[in-house]
């Protein structure tokens, strides 16, 4: 518990460099009035609407709701939508080479949730505005020379690729040879969800278990067996120095070449309350504690306990510091009296 809390201590001396796909997340809240008479579908009373950032914009704000310094890079349109989402941000994210391109449109997620007056408001329906993904190569590559040349000294890099087109191996490549210094190397962290075998040589990725199976065509089952097998699988083609599997109410189980595998089980209730963004706050702790010094297996530690706490909040969330800490000394006190 020491060490850990020693590491938390360590992030608002950091500074994380936040590159990826932005999303706006738009939470439409309202009351059940009735069921319509046009349709089997419910009426709602409207309440309020809630815009907050989401994809690579929720990692940020988690890097800097951890204390931590971070500064965002990516693409928003010159609509209502992208000026709604660059407001959301606190002022903590250093928004400052995020472009904004008239011919682009702002991805929007908007999520409708529905409750009683006493009840808690659960989610009825999405819907997905289309973007203008995926970019051009154009843009993509216009985009990485900008970025290697502004971004300045960061003590880690986090890429946040959700499918645009915008982050790529290329742009990671150029990243990792301008951050290697006598032979030393910035810890960059990639969440890829639809192309992960396309990323090599970096320091570590987190797929879920769903997309370690989409990646190998396989299914896991909750076999570990076969999910040791697909991690070290995984781990050859990717050439990371470490690779951490998220598995929901299972845990997580961390992969590192030469090192037999560490599974870390759920910290807390494995009643989840919603899983929305969970994995950008898995890896945005994961990456702070790397900057931090952290070992990979104390990074994945920290990272599990901010992933417990974050799928017991409702919509798009965040981890505090002091939830952080609070979150590691309360398990620390129950492992203290189950061992009396």
């Amino acid at each position: 518990m020491t060490r850990l809390l020693s590491l938390i201590h360590e992030f608002r001396t950091r500074r994380v460099l936040v590159v990826g796909d932005l999303i706006a997340d738009e939470f439409i809240y309202g009351e059940v009035n009735r069921v319509s008479r046009e349709a089997p579908v419910l009426i709602l009373k409207y309440d309020a609407t809630e815009v907050v950032p989401g994809g690579a914009g929720n990692a940020a704000n988690n890097v800097a709701a951890l204390g931590g310094r971070v500064s965002l890079a990516g693409l928003v349109g010159a609509d209502p939508e992208g000026r709604r989402l660059l407001a959301a941000f606190p002022s903590r994210v250093d928004r400052r080479q995020v472009v904004r391109s008239s011919s682009y449109l702002t991805p929007v997620k908007t999520r409708i949730l529905a409750g009683g007056v006493h009840s808690a408001k659960q989610q009825v329906v999405r819907i997905d505005r289309e973007t203008a993904w995926p970019v051009s190569e154009e843009v993509s590559a216009a985009f990485a020379k900008k970025l290697v040349d502004a971004s300045g000294d960061v003590d880690a890099i986090l890429l946040s690729d959700y499918g645009s087109g915008l982050i790529t191996p290329a742009l990671a490549g150029m990243l990792s040879r301008a951050y290697t210094r006598n032979g030393r190397r910035t810890p960059i962290l990639v969440d890829s969800r639809y192309r992960l075998l396309d990323y090599a040589g970096l320091t570590t990725c987190t797929p879920n278990e769903s997309e370690v199976e989409q990646a190998l065509g396989i299914r896991i089952n909750d076999d570990l067996d076969v999910l040791e097998r697909a991690g070290r699988t995984l781990l050859r083609k990717t050439k990371m120095e470490a690779l951490l599997v998220t598995r929901g109410s299972r845990g997580m189980a961390l992969f590192e070449p030469r090192e037999k595998t560490v599974h870390i089980p759920i910290v807390g209730s494995d009643e989840v309350t919603d899983v929305t963004g969970a994995g950008d706050t898995v890896i945005a702790t994961l990456a702070l504690a790397l900057a931090a010094g952290a070992s990979c297996v104390e990074a994945a530690h920290l990272a599990n306990y901010a992933g417990g706490l974050v799928v017991m909040k409702r919509g798009t969330a965040t981890v505090s510091e002091r939830e952080l800490e609070e979150a590691i000394a309360a398990d620390a006190a129950v492992r203290a009296a189950e061992a009396r």
